[in-house]
């Protein structure tokens, strides 16, 4: 199953084999047996290529959920073990700010072994199983995801601290027209929440510079280059003396933020432990932002 499942992804016999590790005649044997077992083609031989028949699609999507129970069933013994270990997949929207809490959670939890990944379809991939708990904005029309809010979001005006607008107690939406701006590319969710709000009120942002990591986007407005539109709650927490946050006005723009898994996932204890955490410091970065 685990040979099928790897040449399902990458639909090539040779370049299965040599990831898996085995000689192509071995591999192309057991993919035989198993369709002689099941008595119907996996995949359709076409010359050098291969495609996926509906009795291959089929077992790929059942053999998601078995592998799935099948590394739950391990972590449920590890934890009768007390070994208190895991594995951990964790996707995040492009730009997200996690890494500080996933350094904590890894400091807290050292035999838990994590992995992030950033990607615009965090809903798609818990659906295919590609990773295990997402944080992702919400709702999620879905019934075969289960979705625990985690904080309303909204967003404010990131400046230099040596331009005038630092001192502007707050902006009107409509102003950023007038502005020298420097944003995401305008397939993340950040520009995209941004550029609807400004379509509905007529007009459109044109950035000076367009970046797709946070990084450069704060090292940009830290150098005046232009300014952003980023959630308050990460300015805040960002304690940037070379950056102030202008709230916007008429309107504000803001999401929702929530945690998501599907619905017939087994939480191990790594899981559990996950969104325990991230509820723990989303509340500690709120009460943080507060006191400021």
């Amino acid at each position: 199953m685990e040979y099928f499942m790897v040449i399902y992804e990458v639909l090539h016999f040779s370049k299965a084999a040599e990831k898996i590790g085995v000689s192509q005649p071995n591999l192309s044997q057991q993919i035989k047996l198993l369709e002689n077992e099941l008595g119907v083609p996996l995949f359709n031989r076409i010359g050098k290529r291969i495609t996926i028949t509906d009795a291959g699609k089929l077992l790929y999507e059942q053999s998601m959920h078995m592998f799935s129970h099948l590394k739950h069933a391990q972590e449920s013994i590890s934890e009768l073990k007390q070994v208190k270990g895991g594995s951990l997949t964790i996707g995040v929207l492009p730009g997200d700010c996690l890494i500080k809490h996933l350094l904590e959670f890894h400091r807290v939890y050292p035999k838990i072994s994590l992995s992030l990944v950033e990607t615009i379809k965090v809903t798609e991939q818990i659906i295919e199983g590609i990773i295990d708990i997402g944080v992702t904005t919400s709702p999620v029309q879905d019934n075969r995801i289960i979705q625990t809010p985690l904080f309303h979001e909204e967003f404010a005006l990131a400046v230099a601290r040596e331009t005038p607008l630092a001192n502007e107690m707050f902006v009107q939406l409509k102003d950023l027209q007038d502005m020298k701006t420097v944003m995401f590319t305008s397939d993340h969710h950040c520009r995209k929440l941004v550029d609807k709000h400004c379509l509905d009120l007529g007009f459109q942002i044109n950035p000076q510079i367009e970046t797709t990591t946070l990084s450069s986007l704060i090292t940009m407005i830290e150098e005046g280059i232009g300014v952003s539109v980023l959630p308050i709650m990460f300015l805040e927490n960002l304690h940037d003396k070379n950056i102030e946050t202008v709230n916007i006005k008429n309107p504000t723009p803001s999401q929702d933020i929530s945690l998501i898994y599907r619905a017939d996932k087994y939480l191990g204890f790594a899981e559990r432990s996950f969104i325990k955490a991230i509820k723990d410091h989303i509340q500690l970065a709120k009460n943080d932002a507060l006191s400021f």
